[in-house]
């Protein structure tokens, strides 16, 4: 009874004890490398800067599992894993200090750039400096050019107005013409007329010449034409002879170019004698053409 009853359980164990046999040994120190190994290959920087060395430790941790598998001593697993882990150690240092070294590298590049960039900002900020001092310059240059320009331009036209007026001075005194409150007053005498007449003689008419060169070389003046006579006659025939002759020297200018609206006329008989009528001279100097040269406005002062 007691030998068939034990026999079943010596069966029973020697099954499990084969089961168990058939199980591949393992270390802790084999556990160990086998985590190390995994967080290595999981390490991004290892599998950039160590991927030799993370090979090496692989090819060890696949000779400590070899031994493993074919059921080898403890102490040999275990002296095969703690080479694996040594090379996995290594590995993970390599990639440790290589991506040391890259920052490093990284950060001389990232300063390198920085100073780069800093020399051409600076060197584009000289560059601008210079081209707004030469645009300063060119500026400044134009500035004095036009300035020069103005000035040339303003002694030129002070010179050219100094010979205008030389000029005009020079004609006005060889028509005598005389300065008065009124501007510069010229006198055509009743010489220069027939007798009771209003028709400019030859010699009038030479005077009138001068008198439009005057008016064509000075446009911007006007004139007023004034008629008098003496006291002889009556009052009426004097008005009317006045106003011919002043008439008769207006058509003369305009006939010599000069336009109807540079030229006024007035007629004032026997009025404003510049002698007494007593004798023959005096009433002579009465007899007489006032032409009134206006200002550089064309303005005439009126009686």
């Amino acid at each position: 009874m007691k030998k068939s009853t034990l026999a079943p359980i010596l069966v029973a164990v020697a099954i499990l004890l084969g089961a168990c046999s058939s199980v591949p040994r393992t270390t802790s120190q084999l556990d160990s490398s086998r985590s190390d190994f995994v967080a290595a290959q999981n390490n991004p920087n290892v599998a950039r800067y160590a991927p030799m060395e993370l090979q090496q430790a692989s090819i060890a941790l696949d000779e400590a599992n070899a031994a493993a598998n074919h059921d080898d001593s403890i102490e040999k697993i275990d002296k095969l894993a703690y080479i694996a882990k040594q090379k996995i150690a290594l590995a993970q240092e390599v990639a440790k200090q290589k991506n040391a070294e890259a920052d490093i590298a990284r950060s001389a590049k990232e300063r390198d750039q920085m100073r780069l960039d800093q020399r051409t900002a600076e060197a584009d900020q000289a560059r601008n400096s210079a081209a707004q001092a030469q645009l300063s310059a060119q500026i400044a240059n134009s500035d004095a050019a036009e300035a020069e320009r103005k000035a040339r331009e303003a002694e030129r036209g002070t010179l050219e107005a100094q010979a205008r007026a030389a000029q005009l001075q020079a004609q006005l005194d060889d028509l005598a013409a005389k300065k008065t409150d009124r501007g510069m007053v010229i006198t055509l005498g009743d010489v220069l007329f027939g007798t009771d007449m209003a028709r400019l003689n030859p010699e009038g008419m030479r005077t009138v010449q001068k008198l439009a060169d005057v008016l064509q070389q000075n446009p911007q003046r006007t004139v007023l034409i004034e008629g008098f006579t003496d006291s002889t006659g009556s009052a009426s025939h004097n008005m009317e002879l006045s106003e011919r002759r002043a008439m008769a020297v207006r058509s003369a200018l305009s006939d010599l170019g000069i336009p109807g609206n540079r030229i006024a006329i007035h007629g004032y008989g026997q009025a404003y004698p510049v002698a007494a009528n007593d004798t023959a001279g005096n009433r002579q100097m009465n007899r007489r053409v006032e032409i009134v040269l206006s200002d550089d406005t064309g303005k005439i002062s009126q009686r």
